[in-house]
């Protein structure tokens, strides 16, 4: 109901809306191949040992030719399919960019009002435009692997800047060392204060499980952090607008099919201009001047 959209979706989170649960969302991100699913996979197992019930989204790149998509992360979280504890859901990215579908931010609304504690959420990898996940997430865990470039290159990319907390993935791969050794020079750059929360550094092998107890102690370190000084309400007034701005991109597409050719047609001769058709669309009136 929510991915389809309408009003039985919008109703259903207006009532969720007015019954909040108390999940933590943490989103998971990196190039694709640095392990995620993986990783994803034994946080799930991590949660559940601590009793914990876990939902997880994950989002994967639609085809811009059939707008179908694999949604094959489910493929490596195939042990807990029989769970009752553990939600797996795979949504497609519809091509948005920022590594999340325009349902990833209603469905984690449901998740928590359905009284899940940790909501997981994997996107895309999409590289430079990953940084809409921290948007929406309590904690943003950001994988990365030796090996896959240096940490230079994902600076200049900007999804350095959102991470929560690094994991460095496959760490019984050589160049871990180095790879550790830019992440924590790039990380000196930066102006924490004496609240300021100071991203730690993981490494994990998500194939053997070695490192996840660590990385689950920085998680709870970082959720008492926020609960501390406010960052989870913080948090929920940015998914809050990311939301809405979801929601508006998603309207404008619907708006932009529906207008068809005659509004391309008169983009490409120059008798409007984007920013004109742009109004008009808001406006339901395709013709006109600019």
């Amino acid at each position: 109901m929510l991915e389809a959209g309408g009003a039985p979706g919008l109703a259903l989170l207006a009532e969720l809306r007015r019954r909040p649960g108390r999940s933590a969302l943490i989103g998971i991100t990196g190039a694709p191949g640095s392990g995620k699913s993986t990783l994803t996979d034994r946080l799930i197992g991590a949660g559940r040992a601590a009793g914990e019930r876990v939902a997880v989204l994950a989002v994967d790149p639609s085809s811009p030719f059939s707008g179908g998509a694999i949604l094959g992360d489910r493929i490596r979280m195939m042990r807990w399919h029989d769970d009752p504890g553990v939600y797996i859901r795979s949504l497609a990215s519809r091509g948005q960019l920022g590594g999340l579908s325009a349902a990833a931010l209603q469905a984690a609304a449901l998740l928590d009002a359905a009284g899940f504690d940790r909501v997981l959420l994997e996107t895309v990898g999409v590289g430079q435009s990953e940084v809409d996940i921290a948007a929406v997430a309590d904690t943003t865990i950001l994988v990365m692997t030796p090996g896959q470039g240096d940490g230079v290159q994902a600076f200049k990319a900007g999804i350095m800047e959102i991470a929560d907390i690094f994991v460095v993935n496959k760490a019984d791969h050589p160049g871990v060392s180095l790879l550790r050794r830019e992440i924590a020079a790039l990380l000196s750059l930066g102006n924490y204060g004496p609240g300021d929360w100071k991203p730690p550094i993981v490494s994990t092998v998500s194939t053997s499980g070695e490192g996840i107890d660590s990385l689950t102690g920085h998680i709870r370190d970082h959720a008492a952090h926020l609960n501390e000084h406010g960052g989870r309400e913080k948090a929920r007034a940015r998914r809050e607008r990311a939301e809405v701005g979801s929601l508006l991109s998603r309207e404008l597409q619907a708006e932009i099919a529906r207008a068809g050719r005659p509004l391309l047609a008169a983009l490409l001769s120059g008798d409007v201009t984007p920013a004109g058709a742009l109004r008009r669309l808001l406006a339901g009136d395709y013709s006109g001047e600019a």
